[in-house]
């Protein structure tokens, strides 16, 4: 039996997602942010305990192009904005594809509630693009882009659903299962929403807050049920974020992962100062999804791949 192709989006789907890119490029531009390209193809991905890069001929494809872009800030570029490709092993489903669509942004002197201002003017300025100024129709029903977005800790939200507190407690494969099965379904699905301040083993290359070194300042928003977005105050120090990269290496032996090599011009670049900024990673391929009410990546990107199947 012939392996089953996964689904083709169609032309009006195509021409929504153009019109998205275009809304997120016109957003930018208008914000005095300079469009750059980084690397596809990288000697040192990042080292974060459960994101595996694909291996491309004695170097790995990206899965982000965090450490490059923040590179450019130390550099003295203030705002810049990518839109592209990125890959990461292992992650495919109706939400998820090896190859997917990522946006970043980065922004000296802000931190993570300036980006997300940002976030929500983005959004709010791309559906606007699309005709639905206020709020826009989702799965059966009307979700509100009205700013300010709700926001809950992670602690609350983990007290409120899990019965526990990761912030004191923590443990790692718990806080994944129940983000996944008890917190995320428990969000609300009427308006965006921010989960706020994790904890600090779930921020690797997120700055701590004053006052409290148990928690990052890291937030999420979920839109529909989706996770969107990941942002953070990034951390400035370089001698902190190698020993982070160090331990990620040392938990990814212990569990059979690759555990690749330190980017050393990275550190560099952070040991001679990069200013005090803000970033974000947001799923282009899920606002996409959301902007036409569709519940499967294959159905807004095309030539997605399928566990053991075709693309």
């Amino acid at each position: 039996m012939a392996t089953p192709l996964p689904p083709t989006p169609t032309l009006p789907v195509l021409e929504t997602r153009s019109r998205v890119l275009r809304a997120v490029r016109d957003f930018f531009y208008g914000e005095g942010f300079v469009e750059v390209e980084t690397p596809i193809r990288v000697q040192a991905p990042a080292l974060e305990t459960h994101i595996d890069a694909p291996p491309s001929g004695g170097a790995w494809l990206r899965t982000s192009p965090e450490l490059h872009m923040k590179r450019l800030l130390a550099a003295g570029c203030p705002r810049i904005f990518q839109m592209g490709a990125c890959f990461r092993e292992r992650e495919c489903g109706n939400r998820h594809n090896p190859e997917f669509t990522l946006l970043e942004w980065y922004r000296a002197q802000a931190d993570y509630i300036d980006i997300l201002r940002d976030t929500e003017r983005l959004v709010q300025s791309v559906f606007a693009a699309l005709g639905h100024a206020a709020a826009f129709p989702f799965q059966g029903q009307s979700i509100s882009l009205a700013a300010p977005w709700p926001r809950l800790s992670v602690r609350d939200a983990f007290r409120a659903w899990a019965g526990w507190d990761p912030v004191t407690d923590w443990d790692a494969d718990r806080f994944d299962e129940d983000l996944l099965a008890r917190v995320e379904p428990a969000l609300p699905r009427d308006r965006p929403c921010v989960l706020t301040d994790y904890p600090a083993p779930a921020a690797a290359l997120a700055r701590l807050k004053p006052g409290d070194a148990r928690v990052a300042e890291r937030w999420e928003v979920y839109i529909g049920g989706y996770e969107i977005a990941n942002a953070y105050s990034e951390l400035c120090d370089a001698a902190v974020q190698r020993a982070r990269f160090e331990a990620a290496a040392q938990t990814r032996r212990q569990l059979g992962r690759a555990a690749y090599p330190l980017d050393e011009a990275f550190l560099s670049a952070l040991g001679q100062g990069m200013p005090p900024c803000g970033g974000i990673a947001l799923g282009v391929d899920r606002l996409v999804m959301l902007a036409c009410g569709k519940t499967d990546i294959a159905e807004v990107r095309p030539f997605c791949q399928r566990p053991g199947g075709l693309w």
